[in-house]
């Protein structure tokens, strides 16, 4: 049964507020007698580690990589949302709640995404007082940019390094409280198992990825910040080594996961390229201010862009969504390019790409203003694919990005585990079936710096939680089975690499639950995927030993994960019988060929619960209500 969401009563505008003053306190004093440990150091945990040393917990922080500054956050490139209104164009805190609900096709909760908006405005306040360096107009005001799915514009950026400059200042704040003693940092660790005593969160068991040992760490909570599970497709905008284990280990001990099917599909990256390519490379969704979407107007025209003249091409999005144009939200503009290029209309050698181009703007504002905003993109892109954006348009075609889905949490960010919270990507709460762009950093670091040292504390607070250390019984347990699937994995001595089941993987995936799905497909991804994982099991190879460094061991466990997480992706597809947002299922389409939702039957969260390997999961519905918004069809016209 899913839990009380816990969602305060009250007016709106009211609810957080009145929620923080119901919220039991923890005395200055006796913080220092609780542990907290923090898995991630992206910007959802490495803010949430911060806060909760400067508040006097003692903080365990662990990460994958060999810096905290390494984390997936510094891949962001275009910005941070926020409701301040500095470009005097209209925008308020209900603006940014209203365009974050509808963006996401009416799939969150209001009181979450509200929450969202208002506290937008100090994510900003906090990030200058730490020395981001924002961009600022002539006057030295901060400056603003638009970004999909608004008409105003309200993304504060650092050129395209904006997660980098983010992260930069979250990772100051957390290694101050390194430096005081608060937070213990542990990089190179891999969460493999949540442990669980008396039905509450009490601690993790990792591997070390240097030595290969497993460690045991207790705690009075726990807090998952690890991401997303793009690479579930194999090809995907995310960092090589972002997975979903931790949170998937955290499923397979009775966390429930919402809406897995709900992935996002970023319109502006950089065509596959190859066969032997390991990930793909994101274009700021920014470069849509100036750059415009074309493909030819006649199929097959396989000259240069160059030789194309206006009169001959086809600026589909700006026709199509004349109140927007090129700055639709993702999944509209992902939706629209696959569609040309399935038309043959697509440009480039394979015929999967589609133009932006900057021809307009460099001749409107000059080269060195485009450069001012774009430069280091434009030096990027050049690099990748050794073609000068400023001469030549962009090649852009949409690839896996982020994923709305993740585990569930209540409006305390709480999973249905007592004492288990999940921050930024890796819970489901505020994006509903599609993210608009610059908003990912926005609820990273409002987890981690504005909601989490609060219901935390709530928690801890309202509950006694004895003292416990990795002597208990459970975490020998944890260590037992997390040893018995290393040896399964290193006994099966077949014929295929990890990675060669990975890419067969996700190719399914983005075959048959990727921008476009029907009830046939998802039923034949289905089985596919059940065969796939039977094969693994019989004929991986993954060479030496477990208790030693050994990147193919890691990558075993990551993918046997993704295959389970896969499974979960197609039922829930398929469960979920209408289009939204990113779900487009091509049964349920309006006259115009537009997702068409079933609010009678889908206002819900879907979340499922684990029953067992093999076994089929549960499923729980929490119904979504929406009392300040009017349930209309999502129109960018």
């Amino acid at each position: 049964m899913l839990p009380d969401s816990k969602v305060p009563a009250g007016p709106l505008a009211d609810k957080w507020d009145r929620h923080r003053f119901e919220l039991k306190l923890v005395n200055p004093a006796n913080r220092k007698k609780y542990d907290i440990i923090v898995v991630g150091t992206g910007l959802a945990g490495a803010s949430a580690a911060a806060s909760l040393g400067e508040l006097g917990y003692n903080v365990k922080n662990f990460c994958i990589q060999d810096s905290p500054r390494r984390a997936h956050s510094i891949a962001a490139q275009g910005g941070i949302n926020a409701s301040k209104n500095y470009s005097n164009d209209g925008d308020s805190t209900w603006r940014l709640f209203y365009d974050t609900i509808k963006g996401g096709d009416f799939r969150a909760r209001e009181a979450n995404v509200y929450r969202l908006a208002q506290l937008s405005e100090n994510i900003i306040d906090q990030c200058v007082a730490q020395g981001v360096p924002f961009a600022r107009d002539y006057g030295g005001l901060l400056d603003n940019r638009s970004f999909g799915g608004a008409q105003v514009a309200r993304t504060f950026y650092a050129r395209g390094q904006t997660g980098q400059q983010l992260l930069l200042g979250a990772y100051s704040a957390l290694m101050r409280q390194v430096s005081e003693g608060k937070v213990k940092l542990y990089a190179r660790r891999e969460m493999l198992d949540l442990v669980i005593v008396d039905g509450k969160a009490r601690g993790i068991v990792v591997r070390n990825l240097i030595t290969g040992e497993l460690e045991s760490y207790s705690a009075h909570a726990v807090v998952l910040a690890t991401g997303g599970y793009g690479n579930a497709y194999f090809l995907s905008t995310n960092a090589m080594s972002s997975n979903v284990t931790a949170a998937f280990r955290a499923y397979r001990k009775g966390a429930f996961f919402a809406n897995p099917s709900f992935t996002q599909i970023h319109p502006t990256c950089i065509p596959v390229h190859g066969l032997h390519q390991s990930k793909l490379t994101l274009m700021s969704e920014s470069l849509r201010n100036d750059g415009r979407v074309w493909v030819p107007k006649e199929p097959g025209d396989k000259r240069v862009p160059e030789k194309i003249p206006e009169s001959e091409r086809d600026y589909y999005l700006e026709r199509k969504y004349p109140s927007f144009g090129n700055l639709v939200p993702r999944d509209v503009a992902s939706r629209n390019a696959k569609e040309q290029c399935d038309l043959g209309k697509g440009v480039g050698e394979t015929g999967l790409a589609v133009y932006l181009d900057f021809a307009e703007a460099i001749k409107r504002d000059g080269k060195n203003v485009i450069e001012a905003k774009y430069g280091n993109l434009f030096e990027m892109y050049e690099k990748i694919t050794g073609e000068n954006p400023y001469v030549t348009p962009m090649k852009i075609y949409p690839a896996v990005h982020y994923t709305m889905g993740g585990l569930w949490v209540d409006y305390n960010l709480m999973t249905n585990v007592e004492g288990l919270f999940a921050l930024g990507e890796a819970n489901f709460s505020d994006h509903g079936a599609n993210r608009l762009g610059a908003s990912a950093l926005m609820q990273g670091l409002a987890d981690g710096y504005f909601i989490a040292p609060y219901t935390i504390s709530g928690y801890l607070g309202s509950n006694t939680i004895k003292s416990i250390d990795t002597s208990h019984p459970a975490f020998d347990q944890s260590r037992k089975e997390i040893s018995e699937q290393v040896s399964r994995f290193l006994s099966i001595q077949g014929k295929q690499t990890v990675n060669q089941f990975h890419r067969r993987l996700g190719k399914i995936l983005w075959d048959y639950c990727g921008i476009a799905k029907d009830e046939a497909g998802l039923s034949k991804a289905l089985g596919m995927i059940r065969d796939l994982r039977k094969e693994f099991y019989k004929d991986v190879y993954v060479p030496g030993e477990g208790a030693d460094f050994n990147q193919s061991l890691e990558n075993a466990g990551r993918v046997a994960d993704f295959m389970e997480l896969a499974e979960l992706m197609v039922l829930d597809a398929l469960n979920r019988k209408e289009s939204c947002g990113c779900h487009l299922n091509t049964a349920y389409l309006t006259e115009e060929n537009e997702p068409l939702r079933d609010d009678e039957n889908f206002a819900l969260v879907a979340a499922w619960e684990y029953t067992g390997e093999d076994k089929e999961p549960v499923f729980h519905k929490e119904s979504l209500t929406f009392e300040n918004v009017e349930l209309t069809q999502r129109s960018y016209k």
